[in-house]
């Protein structure tokens, strides 16, 4: 067993009653709303393209690697109602990971003050995967295990509703829609049958604000509410300043709590809490790069050294020229 700590959490948890699991997770999703609803494709009113790749836990054999290339944008330049965008996400956790595809639309309504109503659906597939080769067993003749690599498809889809004046915004999504309808299980090839690999549907909360302290400085506050009826719902509490229109410097705290006092939830079990601190540079009017390190603050901490994401952003604008001195794109 190349590392008996990992494989036997990731036992136990494929065998629990509790099927909850966090979905996808990235830091520096505030600079890149698509990645936690559908309806923010178009935001931009321009061509974004968006990569990011997050190391979580450094250190810790096994531990989950996550990439994603998003590009989004409006089909007219001039009424600017329709967005379309497309996502792809790797996903990596010990022996077990998963690609997903996913399209976009969003129907954007004006309103006044260059403020926008926006409604979005992702439709796309995830192909899931475990290797069973990159494991020791005790007993290999166990027909519950996988020995090889299997692979399975399943399609999924997502919806959102995003609000946003030059100053404010507010989403609200549901991803991982079809989950509800299948109770989050997956069938391999040999018939061995997995509750856990599959994302649980999830509810996502959020909304911001910035608040101009000066022509040269400008606070960024928001927060992210993050639900699977299930396990702990965790808020991120997030605060950046934006320096000279070229510089977002921020930090995030993340924690887990027992909101809706979830009987399987045990009372002794302690929440995740994780800080993090992101910067995010203007090299150029239409490219940005960020980077972010996060660090739990529970026990997990003596066992890995953070986690780290980087990101870039590519804008291109339709006139090589973008015009933020009307409606500056903060979100």
């Amino acid at each position: 067993m190349k590392n008996g700590l990992l494989l036997f959490i990731f036992l136990l948890v494929a065998n629990c009653e509790l099927q909850a699991q966090q979905d996808v997770q990235f830091s520096q999703y505030v600079f890149n709303g698509l990645s936690v609803n559908p309806a923010y494709a178009g935001y931009r009113e321009e061509l974004y393209l968006h990569s990011a790749y997050r190391q979580q836990w450094a250190g810790f054999q096994g531990a989950p690697q996550t990439g994603t290339i998003a590009m989004d944008g409006v089909t007219d330049v001039y009424s600017k109602k329709i967005g379309l965008g497309g996502q792809v996400t790797w996903d990596k956790l010990g022996p077990q990971e998963s690609i997903s595809l996913y399209g976009f639309y969003s129907y954007r309504i004006p309103l006044p003050n260059d403020s926008r109503l926006s409604f979005g659906l992702g439709l796309g597939a995830t192909q899931y995967a475990v290797d069973g080769s990159s494991r020791k067993y005790v007993d290999a003749d166990d027909p519950a295990l996988v020995l090889g690599k299997q692979s399975t498809l399943v399609p999924d889809a997502r919806f959102g509703v995003y609000y946003n004046s030059y100053r404010t915004f507010i989403g609200f999504s549901i991803m991982d829609l079809f989950s509800a309808y299948t109770g989050g299980k997956i069938y391999f090839g040999n018939g061995t049958l997995y509750s856990t690999l599959r994302k649980s549907r999830h509810i996502y909360l959020s909304g911001g604000t910035v608040v101009y302290l000066s022509n040269d400085i400008k606070l960024k506050p928001s927060v992210l509410i993050k639900e699977d009826l299930k396990g702990p719902t965790n808020v991120d509490f997030n605060v950046f300043m934006l320096l000279q229109e070229r510089l977002w410097l921020g930090a995030s705290y993340r924690a887990g709590f027992n909101l809706w006092g979830k009987p399987a939830l045990p009372s002794e079990l302690r929440m995740g809490n994780a800080i993090s601190a992101m910067a995010e540079v203007f090299v150029s009017d239409n490219m940005r790069l960020g980077y972010s390190y996060d660090l739990t603050t529970n026990g997990m901490s003596r066992y890995q050294r953070g986690s780290h994401e980087l990101s870039i952003g590519i804008l291109f604008p339709h006139n090589n020229k973008v015009d933020n001195a009307r409606c500056p794109r903060y979100f």
